[in-house]
């Protein structure tokens, strides 16, 4: 069951998504025409003066790595996307480019005064790695209003309580728990220790909390002593210490002592990124929230599996969900490529330069492009991404491999670049 179609009136005013058989047939009856690849969108040939018009929800499920997006014609879940971030590659790329610099100027070549005191954070300063989290569900949030009559918003405001992950005893007037009491620290584990038994890696088998050091011997409740195991597991450790359960395997031990104390990474992204992303969508849609431990029930009471996009679709106050999709946008964020006009070796120092003309023969790298080579060694349908020179011979990264060598004369756009990757993923 693939994504409901977008579709716009030849004056470009959106109008509610269709179902993919509704849309062929008015391609083939050449009514529409294809408007935009991704996300798919047709266009009619004509106004429509007084369009019955739906409005549409769109919920957000904001995630540290990847995050769901779920477009809903009431309780009918209608197209769904799930968005890869690229924090950990800006992090990697400034440190990159600050190690370099500092090689730099520790051999005492500098071409000015060092200068410390003259860099002042705005109120409200995210690194670059968190604020793109912001920026790109945002710039998603408007496209699809372009698209489609979205006129409210919900989003996941807390994926983790970590008041609630660090003092689980906490209770009483303190902190009402209610009757998600439990979701928030399960939730966590769950992305933490990657869904498996942390002793015998078994997936896709019910996991059950399991005390690192038990509570027989003063073992804590606190989240650094918590893991998962499957039933079998958790009764043949029973409780004994972890060190002579595992004494015969000294590498799995050491893992799970280690992934013990790695911080609230994630939360501590997510919930640093929240309130921002909540104040951006905020000046766009009406929006409501909800908290991930609120998601989670939703999704276990509805007995729905784990996917970012059904995550998504679970946010917030729900009372039913019908999924008349089930092939989500997956969809990366590339980036557009950075104004470095000279590759540098390990120690800082050029070693290749770049052109400064992007464009060659009316294409880009990047861009999606399908080639119909008609003859020579490369007869065939090639569809990708592609890799331009200025001597017109294009390389193309299909799903299969790359392809190299392919003429421009064969190449015809599908997709201009846009900073993101998109495939689709049929979901069981």
């Amino acid at each position: 069951m693939p994504n409901y179609v977008f579709i716009l009136d030849t004056n470009k005013q959106p109008l509610n998504p269709i179902p993919p058989a509704r849309a062929r047939e008015l391609l083939s009856k050449e009514k529409a025409s294809v408007f935009r690849r991704y996300p798919f969108t047709i266009i009619l040939k004509q106004a429509i003066d007084k369009p019955t018009i739906k409005p549409l929800t769109i919920k957000i499920d904001p995630g540290s790595l990847t995050s769901g997006i779920a477009l809903l014609d009431n309780d009918e879940v209608i197209w769904v996307a799930e968005l890869e971030h690229r924090g950990k590659q800006i992090k990697n790329d400034l440190e990159s480019r600050r190690s370099i610099r500092r090689s730099r100027r520790s051999r005492k070549t500098r071409y000015r005064q060092p200068r410390f005191l003259n860099r002042k954070r705005e109120k409200g300063w995210l690194a670059p790695s968190l604020l793109h989290r912001v920026q790109t569900i945002e710039t998603w949030v408007k496209r699809l209003m372009r698209y489609a009559p979205v006129e409210n918003c919900v989003m996941e405001l807390v994926k983790f309580d970590t008041q609630q992950i660090q003092n689980p005893e906490i209770s009483g007037t303190e902190y009402q728990q209610g009757e998600l009491a439990g979701y928030e620290v399960r939730e966590y584990l769950l992305e933490k220790w990657g869904r498996k038994c942390v002793y015998c890696d078994a997936t896709e088998v019910p996991l059950q909390v399991e005390h690192i050091i038990p509570k027989s011997k003063n073992g804590s409740n606190r989240i650094n002593n918590l893991t998962l195991a499957c039933q079998p597991c958790n009764q043949k450790k029973s409780n004994q210490d972890i060190q002579d359960f595992l004494a015969d395997k000294p590498s799995v031990l050491s893992g799970i002592l280690k992934q013990a104390k790695q911080p609230l990474r994630d939360a501590a992204a997510v919930n640093s990124t929240r309130w921002k992303l909540y104040l951006c969508l905020q000046r766009i849609l009406p929006i409501t929230t909800g908290t991930g431990g609120q998601t989670k029930w939703n999704r276990s009471r509805l007995n729905l599996p784990k996917r970012h996009y059904i995550d998504a679709a679970a946010a917030g106050v729900v009372d039913t969900l019908v999924f008349l999709t089930h092939q989500p946008l997956k969809i990366k964020a590339t980036g557009w490529g950075n104004r470095q006009m000279s590759g540098t070796n390990k120690y800082g120092f050029p070693i290749r330069h770049r052109s400064h003309q992007k464009m060659h023969k009316g294409f880009q790298t990047g861009d999606m492009v399908k080639a119909i080579v008609t003859k020579g060694k490369k007869i065939g349908t090639y569809t990708g991404r592609v890799l331009v020179r200025a001597s017109g011979s294009f390389d193309i990264s299909t799903a299969s491999g790359r392809v190299a060598g392919v003429s421009y004369k064969y190449c015809s756009h599908i997709h201009k670049k846009d900073g993101y990757q998109y495939s689709h993923q049929l979901e069981a």
